[in-house]
């Protein structure tokens, strides 16, 4: 195979470095995020292998009214972005149907399924074990009314591997000291977790990768045509691997690929974690469409969709609504915060692109794993090793080509 040249030094890119080079690969990897700021190392956290339903659905579609940020909800459609957003969500509307939707669903069902395991391996090939926490999470709510309705919706939801069920009296007890705003109910899954410190994650990859003879170059990558092959400008590599997240559609655009892909920008504030439980998993405030993650030296709430560009500024009001929710609800989360925006790669149909161009028979892509980048990097990362290096895979990447989009 020779030498092999990824783009983009994410949890999928890094992961699938790491795979490749346990085959016996010589990899390299190009990746200008000095300082962790792509939304790999700014998400909740939560391996959410409950998430089985792809978000392009009819339900999905029916509850967009309610769910604006105008009316206090966290999707958000910036007037600005028009251009981006409106012929996304045609084709998102084309994917919510029910055949779709169902082939869909299945197909992130196979994928689900093997992310515990995946990232299981992956913590302890890299000798961070305690990085992975299997302990599940809550959701809450403060409205009996969206309590009957969300314990309804999640007992309805195929959730995979993951199990739900009441929260105890103890739990119950426990959440309810969180907040100074009466809870109507809880729920806890089983199966799902987090990582207790993404940057740490992002360090012990990084640190694994460079110690099994990878490299790392620091630079931004561009990809040129030479015959019917690829090449990275000033990177000599036989092979190469785009994991770009967000930056991935202008590369495989270039190239004549349709790749229909938004940035659904998601926001987080981040404070001291002294007054947090230690012990406690994610916590989901579905009334307020916020996660609140404990790491290890501080604590985080995200929330918000935002379909827009790459590269607009953050709207400030996002923060601002985070900061109003810890307030108004009397969460144990003290100022000052750090503040932070990162873009999901995001394709309409809310599947991965991974697979093998007809475009260059050198270039392989992994990108647009929307919410579920974390959580599919492993096992996202043991495919592209199979296709990479022609051995077959136990899961089918079929429906995640990207001449899908064709």
């Amino acid at each position: 195979m020779g030498r092999i040249a990824i783009v983009g030094g994410g949890a999928v890119g890094l992961s699938t470095g790491l795979a490749l080079l346990d085959a016996g690969q010589s990899v390299l990897l190009v990746d200008d995020d000095v300082d962790g700021q792509a939304a790999s190392w700014g998400n909740a956290g939560h391996i959410a292998v409950e998430q089985v339903e792809p978000l392009a659905s009819l339900a999905l579609l029916r509850s967009v009214p309610r769910r604006l940020f105008w009316r206090g909800g966290a999707l958000d459609f910036p007037l600005s972005a028009i251009g981006a957003w409106l012929p996304f969500g045609l084709r998102l509307m084309a994917a919510a149907q029910p055949v779709r939707f169902r082939h869909g669903r299945d197909a992130l069902r196979g994928l689900l399924a093997q992310a515990m395991p995946a990232w299981d391996a992956l913590v302890h090939r890299i000798g961070q074990p305690d990085l992975l926490r299997q302990d599940g999470h809550y959701v809450l709510w403060h409205s009996a009314q969206s309590a009957r309705a969300g314990r309804a919706g999640w007992a309805a939801a195929d959730t995979g591997t993951a199990q739900v069920h009441d929260a105890t009296l103890g739990e119950l007890a426990q959440l309810s000291r969180l907040t100074s705003e009466p809870m109507a109910g809880a729920i806890r899954f089983s199966g799902s977790g987090q990582i207790a410190d993404l940057s740490a994650l992002r360090l012990a990859l990084r640190a694994a990768f460079v110690a099994q003879g990878g490299e790392v170059v620091g630079r931004s990558a561009t990809l040129q045509r030479v015959g019917n092959r690829i090449e990275v400008p000033g990177i000599v590599a036989d092979s190469v691997i785009l994991c770009a997240g967000v930056r991935s559609r202008p590369l495989m655009e270039a190239l004549g690929h349709k790749v229909p892909m938004i940035a659904e920008r998601g926001y987080h504030i981040r404070a001291d974690a002294a007054d947090w439980p230690a012990d406690l998993p994610p916590v989901v405030f579905e009334d307020r469409s916020m996660i609140v993650t404990r790491y290890r030296d501080c604590v985080q709430a995200a929330s918000f969709v935002e379909l827009g560009r790459v590269d607009a500024p953050a709207d400030p009001r996002k923060w601002d609504r985070l900061e109003r929710h810890v307030a108004e609800l009397g969460l144990p989360i003290r100022g000052p915060f750090t503040r932070w925006m990162g873009c999901r790669p995001t394709l309409p149909d809310y599947l991965p692109a991974i697979g093998r161009s007809d475009r260059a028979n050198n270039l392989f892509y992994a990108f647009g794993h929307q919410h579920l980048g974390l959580t599919l990097a492993p096992i996202t990362a043991q495919i592209m090793a199979g296709l990479v290096t022609d051995k077959a895979s136990k899961l089918s990447n079929s429906l995640f080509d990207i001449r899908r989009f064709a």
